[in-house]
């Protein structure tokens, strides 16, 4: 039976780019934010966005994501309210992916909010991975083109280091990515041995 191995980070942590150093190692990894986006351009998810948020997240029946998730990031139960629209649509096409990838013994499930969503319930082991706050805010504002509030919010809005790490099986440091991907390496090595 294939293991599901969470993977997961605060934003700016580099989860993706340990995603991206998982996959190269051969392992399937789904990103559910890639995935997520996607699942944000459907027409029933539109749908569904305009009936819970309006057409003010609209311009030109065209989703304006930075408008919604101005509003979304401002408000936590206008955040809950897109989770509750997002989540289950993703949910579903991980449990399709999953089926397509069910010949591999370890297979990598890479969400932001693995812990906030429930997700981590489905996981077999969890990888966190942390770097030093500084870090995090510098890659976000280079990565988004943004500022340091918007980064400051999205991070008060997720989990922190310290309570992921509680309940996670294994952290990556990323600060260093040689050493990073070295850790990473040793961490799948103990996952397919196991």
């Amino acid at each position: 039976m294939t293991k599901i191995i969470g993977l997961t980070g605060g934003i700016g942590s580099g989860k993706t780019t340990i995603a991206k150093h998982i996959e190269a190692l051969g392992i399937p990894v789904y990103i559910a934010d890639e995935k997520a986006k996607k699942i944000l351009e459907l027409p029933e998810t539109l749908m569904a966005i305009k009936l819970a948020f309006g057409s003010e997240v609209f311009e030109d029946e065209k989703l304006n994501k930075k408008k919604l998730s101005t509003l979304v990031f401002n408000n936590p139960k206008m955040l809950k309210l897109l989770n509750q629209i997002v989540h289950p649509a993703v949910k579903l096409d991980f449990e399709n992916w999953l089926e397509t990838n069910k010949q591999h013994p370890i297979v990598v499930k890479e969400a932001a909010i693995l812990f906030e969503s429930g997700s981590y319930k489905d996981c077999d082991a969890i990888i966190t991975v942390v770097a030093p706050l500084n870090s995090r805010i510098q890659r976000v504002i280079q990565r988004d083109m943004t500022d340091i509030d918007s980064v400051m919010t999205r991070i008060n809005n997720q989990w922190t280091d310290e309570m992921r790490i509680l309940k996670s099986n294994y952290i990556i440091e990323n600060e260093d990515i040689n050493k990073a991907c070295a850790q990473t390496e040793n961490i799948i090595k103990m996952l397919l041995n196991q």
